[in-house]
């Protein structure tokens, strides 16, 4: 019985070539409006002496060629990518893709890149027999590239489409299997990948493990290793021993130091983590604990012939390596093959007396010894010292309090009035309401919906039956800022997915806003954990994504003043009751002219959502752009970016993220409650492609908020030449004494959830 589905690459198809046209002529790339027609009158075809035939569309370095293809009789065909490898010894042909391999086209068939952007293939009877499915989005010409790759690009030469994103039976190296893809080998006899035994890779739906085939049908060339051979057995940075059991690995210094914890103590097959993880910053202070008697499944390696301090030192100088391990040469204990893997998977403890030690293994660590910097008489010193100086502090700030009160005091009243006054002449000003209107519309604000760090909201019905949301300010200056910023901003501008300010109330010390009513509440309640009434369906989380773009677009492109919201988070997303998005709450925000491209201010915001760019307090729009990436995060993942309850590697989000970009498991952080969102894998992929392009570091290359709405409405991909690290979190994490920011944030400009 033959493996379901095999690599192309590794057949020998031992065919006699026979004849090749000319292959200067091809069209590399081919533009739209470009057609191709199955018969004799190609520019060019390869023919082989058993009757088989490639009709060349595209070709890449004489190695791939995609085009017509033919087997045996050739009274039907294929369109397909194939490989082809001719030697003075052999010739070998396989088909790595197909677009239709079990619906075949006849002589005469047309492959028609329209105008439109469209890949069709039609048979000669002008049935359309496949099709790429990408009329208007922007698609400008095709290319096959070095490794393989046939891809539709737009005018920007983006990616739109590509065959890697739809495997038939073959995986390339280079090309990636997401999770909810498929290898499926064809049932019909019209398929024609290559059957020769050289290698192949099997996978079990019994056990979900890989198996990997030599020459004979049943020589498992990992089988030998037993349960423990398979990469992830146990897990990342785990040992499985011969009775399959999974530990952390520990160093065999004395004492022991724990480098490693289980995540999950209950199923040690999930892996282990490092107790202090690897940072590029600090690679001085990396070292390694040996490992004995044990191995690990390696195919390739990095290095060749080298001795193990080399092997190590290649490891420290080389931030991705996680492991230094040498693989002795045969009769050899000195030199032999580095390989330095970027992950450490389930590695294989060995019986020293059954099986020769041949791979040593060195894997990375933080050091963990810390000179201590005070002894005790230092320790005196400084408490002694702490005591005067916290003394001082407080007699200090006594008379600058005493000196506070007393200027507030002085100068309530006359602000209150010079406020008032302001707001009567600022234009477009909504309706003012009384103190009286409101405390009656709000049953003596009785009904709160929330509270945050400028006051509570509560739910009110005026007099005409409308339902509104009341927000009473509290505080001093920085109230009056936040007041004065959310009726200048969104007073006289109207937008379906900006909250909209029905009025105020200003009287002395009492600000309140007036605003339409949600009454599906803040995005938060619905996304996260414990806090949701339901889970969103993937249509409504779509919907809310762009209906949040589309308002943020219209705040940065459309007002006769650019603002700035600087506040963006699933608290200020309102949402109606039809799950309508609405940005809300602008009492953080800037607005600059439309001559401006930068702005200088005090740093605003909420930790976790501030860009980087907030370090040197020059800001622009694309703020907000990078706290859109962070809530988009949050909406596909249905977690906040800092969330205790997860296992305490997974405590931050972008770590999260960063990882599994790292490791190619991104729709392993999907939202585990949504069942539909991982049924639309691949549109949740682009989700997160999209989140990446937002949270570059350099401002310059995150997208415009119109950018974003032309991705999500599948105008335009995503750029390709991304950055993913995202390492600058770091810089906002303040809690409990781990990594601390490297500004402090002051507590006046910052806002709390509301």
């Amino acid at each position: 019985m033959r493996a379901p589905w095999m690599c192309s690459f590794f057949f020998g198809f031992f065919l006699i070539f026979s004849s090749i046209s000319a292959e200067s002529n091809y069209f590399s790339p081919a533009k739209v409006s470009s057609t191709w027609t199955n018969n004799e009158s190609f520019i060019s075809s390869i023919n082989f002496r058993d009757g088989s035939r490639i009709r060349v569309i595209l070709n890449k370095e004489k190695k791939f060629r995609c085009g017509f293809f033919c087997n045996g009789t050739c009274t039907s065909y294929l369109f397909a990518i194939v490989v082809i490898n001719i030697t003075t010894t052999r010739d070998s042909l396989g088909v790595i893709w197909s677009a239709n391999r079990d619906i075949l086209v006849r002589e005469g068939a047309i492959l028609n890149f329209t105008a439109t952007g469209e890949l069709m293939l039609q048979d000669v009877d002008g049935s359309i027999v496949w099709t790429t499915n990408t009329t208007g989005k922007s698609v400008a010409s095709m290319n096959l590239t070095e490794d393989g790759n046939l891809r539709l690009l737009n005018v920007h030469n983006l990616t739109v489409w590509q065959s890697f994103d739809h495997p038939t039976d073959c995986l390339l190296p280079g090309q990636k299997l997401f999770q909810g893809q498929k290898l499926i080998p064809s049932v019909s006899s019209t398929n024609w990948t290559p059957q020769v035994d050289l290698y192949s890779l099997q996978f079990n739906e019994k056990d979900g493990h890989l198996k990997a085939f030599g020459w004979e049908r049943d020589t498992d060339l990992l089988g030998h290793l037993g349960g423990c051979s398979y990469p992830l057995a146990c897990g990342r940075n785990a040992i499985c021993s011969a009775d399959q059991q999974c530990s952390c690995p520990i160093s065999s210094t004395s004492p022991a130091t724990d480098y490693f914890r289980a995540v999950n103590d209950r199923q040690p097959n999930k892996g282990c983590y490092q107790v202090t993880p690897l940072t590029c910053n600090a690679t001085q202070n990396h070292t390694f604990i040996e490992l004995s008697n044990v191995t690990y499944v390696t195919f390739t390696s990095d290095m060749e012939d080298v001795d193990i301090e080399t092997c190590k030192q290649a490891c420290l100088n080389n931030c991705s390596c996680k492991a230094a391990l040498i693989i002795f040469n045969y009769g050899s204990n000195s030199s032999g093959d580095c390989y330095l893997p970027s992950e450490v998977f389930t590695l294989t403890s060995l019986d020293a007396a059954v099986v020769p030690q041949n791979v040593l293994v060195f894997i990375k660590v933080v050091n963990s010894s810390i000179p201590q910097s005070h002894g005790r008489s230092s320790n005196r010193k400084i408490l002694v010292a702490t005591i005067i100086g916290s003394t001082i502090g407080s007699l200090m700030l006594l008379i600058v309090v005493v000196g506070f009160t007393k200027f507030i005091v002085q100068n309530k009243n006359m602000n209150s009035e010079s406020e008032e006054e302001y707001l009567d002449q600022v234009s477009g000003m909504p309706t003012r309401f009384s103190y009286d209107e409101l405390k009656t519309a709000t049953e003596n604000f009785s009904k709160k919906l929330g509270e945050g760090g400028f006051g509570s909201v509560f739910e009110g019905t005026l007099k005409d039956g409308s339902k509104i949301a009341v927000k009473c300010l509290q505080g001093l200056v920085h109230v009056k800022k936040s007041f004065l910023a959310e009726v200048e901003s969104i007073g006289n501008i109207h937008h379906v997915n900006l909250v909209r300010l029905r009025g105020f109330c200003a009287r002395k010390s009492q600000q309140l806003l007036v605003y339409e009513f949600m009454s599906n509440g803040s995005l938060d309640q619905w996304i996260y954990y414990g806090d949701r009434k339901q889970v969103l369906p993937w249509i409504s989380r779509k919907k809310i994504i762009l209906d949040i773009a589309k308002g943020l677009t219209y705040l940065h492109e459309d007002c006769r003043q650019k603002i700035i919201h600087l506040d963006i988070k699933p608290q200020n997303i309102l949402l109606d009751a039809d799950f309508n998005a609405k940005v809300s709450d602008f009492g953080l925000s800037k607005l600059i002219d439309r001559d401006q491209s930068q702005v200088m201010t005090t740093m605003r915001g909420t930790p976790g959502y501030l860009a980087p760019e907030w370090l040197s307090s020059i800001i622009t729009e694309k703020v907000d752009v990078y706290s859109f990436g962070i809530l988009l995060l949050e909406i596909l993942c249905g977690r906040k970016i800092f969330d205790r309850s997860q296992p305490e590697e997974s405590w931050h989000l972008l770590r999260v993220f960063q990882r599994c970009w790292e490791q190619e498991t991104l729709l392993n952080i999907v939202d585990r409650y949504s069942e539909d969102m991982q049924e639309h894998g691949t549109e949740v992929m682009e989700m997160m492609k999209l989140a990446s392009w937002c949270l570059q570091t350099d401002f310059t290359k995150r997208p415009s908020m119109s950018t974003v709405i032309k991705v999500l409405e599948g105008v335009i991909s995503v750029e390709l030449d991304l950055d993913y690290n995202f390492s600058y979190q770091r810089m906002q994490e303040t809690t409990d004494g781990h990594e601390k920011s490297s500004q402090p944030v002051l507590p006046p400009s910052m806002s709390a959830p509301r």
